[in-house]
């Protein structure tokens, strides 16, 4: 396999279009987004849209940064590939709110990757456009809080029809980006027929955020953060009616626009990860050689130099097998690759949690405060190690795809474990 991870030429000045944009946009207004959010909520209301990116939206489409996240679509030709996006969506990622202000932010990119995939024209003219032009928001309704939501084939959430509609019953929670007032769509996975096969029972469907029978219950709480005005919220569909034109590709087809629609969004989140570790080791290493302890700077202690080596090789690889998922979907696609998605899938986040923990230690309690994105930065990659199903559903399937390779061999080629005789 020949693979090139050069920047090319577009790519390369993209870079450092975007690089101007954080440090002349992002990072100087990162005080003036949470002071924004804190004051709304001070009034009673933090789930109201922020000024700051609604101000910093037509700048970005203006130095040609927008949409950038959706290849091979007509509806947005700006769309880059895997591997031209990923550099980008890295340092986007530096900043938690910052992805937003592209129109790149999960889950809006998945949710326009599945309509621009699976919808019909009609489905895309009414919701994918509007998500395209950053005039709406969007959020994905799959796990639930009765069943364990990593095994999908629990999901207990009806779809059933009634003539010319489908009556929707269930209850969802982590549905991120429902608590933006702006959310004005959904997409639901739900059960449409409960004695198909295991992986035909579920259906995906689109669903307008303000059909009667939608009540948006609660907001959870990340390590105390509930991410205003973004907000996972727990959502409760009651007799909700939708057209039997919303069904997505039709009945049992849920598991397969899953796996298309997941795909990238994973790769967008590890990509995102690699751009916090990142920040994190920067911020990491101008704290070290800033403070003294016992006599010396913190950067001369012989533990910090071991962590910020580890810290840049960690970052190195994840990076470099990101790339490689990222090619491998362009080139083969994304079932082709499913083995390097669970593996960058596994690898990033954790990568991510490990830099970060390091970089808090420096910063010693300062790091566990909100005087620095720190802490903020590791609540949300812990999540990560949930989110788009769990580590351990990951290396289950990563194992499975290994040892199936080596079943295929011919029997003379298997080895077997050596064993001492009695």
């Amino acid at each position: 396999m020949s693979m090139n991870f050069d920047y090319s030429p577009k790519v390369q000045q993209m870079r450092e279009r975007l690089l101007a944009f954080m440090d002349q946009h992002i990072y100087p207004n990162e005080h003036r987004f949470h002071a924004e959010v804190a004051a709304n909520r001070a009034k009673g209301n933090a789930w109201v849209p922020t000024t700051v990116i609604e101000e910093l939206k037509p700048l970005a489409r203006a130095a040609g940064l927008w949409n950038l996240f959706l290849p091979k679509s007509n509806r947005a030709p700006e769309g880059l590939s895997n591997l031209e996006y990923a550099p980008l969506c890295e340092i986007m990622g530096r900043v938690s709110w910052a992805p937003e202000v592209f129109n790149c932010s999960a889950p809006d990119t998945g949710n326009m990757e599945t309509l621009e995939r699976y919808a019909s024209e009609s489905l895309k003219d009414q919701w994918l456009e509007p998500l395209l032009k950053g005039e709406i928001r969007s959020a994905f309704l799959m796990t639930e809080p009765a069943v364990a939501s990593s095994d999908a084939t629990n999901i207990e959430c009806r779809i059933e029809r009634d003539g010319d509609e489908y009556v929707i019953n269930g209850r969802k929670w982590w549905s991120s980006g429902a608590g933006d007032p702006r959310c004005a769509v959904y997409i639901v996975m739900g059960k449409t027929n409960p004695e198909a096969g295991r992986h035909e029972q579920q259906s995906m469907i689109v669903v307008p955020a303000n059909a009667p029978g939608i009540s948006v219950l609660r907001p959870l709480n990340v390590f105390g953060y509930d991410d205003a005005p973004h907000g996972h919220m727990e959502v409760e569909l009651k007799n909700v009616r939708v057209p039997v034109s919303n069904i997505l590709l039709g009945e049992g087809r849920g598991f397969e626009i899953a796996q298309g629609r997941l795909g990238p969004g994973r790769i967008h989140h590890c990509m995102r990860s690699i751009g916090a570790a990142e920040r994190a080791l920067g911020l990491m290493c101008e704290r070290a050689i800033a403070r003294v302890a016992f006599g010396k700077t913190i950067a001369q202690q012989t533990v910090t130099q071991e962590r910020i080596a580890e810290s840049r090789c960690s970052i190195e690889q994840a990076r470099l097998l990101t790339l490689k998922a990222a090619y491998m979907m362009d080139t083969v696609g994304n079932k082709v690759a499913k083995a390097e998605i669970a593996m960058i899938k596994i690898v990033a986040p954790n990568m991510a949690l490990k830099v970060i923990d390091w970089a808090i230690q420096v910063y010693g309690g300062m790091g566990v405060s909100d005087d620095t994105p720190l802490a903020m930065m590791w609540a949300h990659q812990r999540t990560l190690r949930l989110a788009d199903g769990p580590d351990e559903v990951h290396r289950n399937s990563l194992a499975k795809l290994e040892l199936a390779s080596h079943m295929k061999l011919p029997a003379d080629k298997v080895h077997m474990p050596v064993t001492r005789g009695a």
